[in-house]
């Protein structure tokens, strides 16, 4: 098992997908197949980017499992998400005027996220959003 921790700052767009750079990177060079990567790259670049529009920020943990999967945590920091039901409706969005501005919010995050997993489970409070995804490797 392998696990690496990164963390997640509001509002950081200047830094937005380098932590999805950094995992798609590791684990090309850990042989991970192309299309299962692109997939896990997807659906970590969304989940990284809606942390930075809609917490305080947060951690993700990466955790290479000796089974064969990959699992994706992403643990942020209040608000949390006031109707997942609507969250998970594609084109759905409560992005800022800021956040639109740097092209982001399009209301597509969870629902890319869902499709491109194996494993999809989301929990959420006012006190944070745990969204944990896994995918077959």
């Amino acid at each position: 098992m392998f696990d690496q921790h990164y963390f997640v700052i509001k509002d950081d767009y200047a830094n937005a997908g380098k932590v999805s750079t950094n995992i798609k990177t590791l684990l090309k060079q850990l042989g991970v197949d192309s299309n299962i990567l692109r997939r896990i790259a997807v659906a970590c670049y969304e989940a990284e980017i809606n942390m930075i529009i809609h917490s305080y920020g947060g951690e993700i943990i990466l955790t290479i499992l000796d089974e064969g999967y990959v699992n994706l945590m992403f643990h942020d920091h209040g608000p949390g998400i006031e109707d997942i039901e609507k969250a998970m409706t594609p084109g759905y969005s409560t992005a800022s005027k800021s956040a639109r501005e740097f092209g982001f919010g399009a209301g597509m995050g969870l629902p890319n996220i869902k499709r491109m997993s194996d494993t999809f489970d989301l929990t959420t409070s006012t006190s944070g959003t745990r969204l944990k995804i896994g995918f077959k490797i």
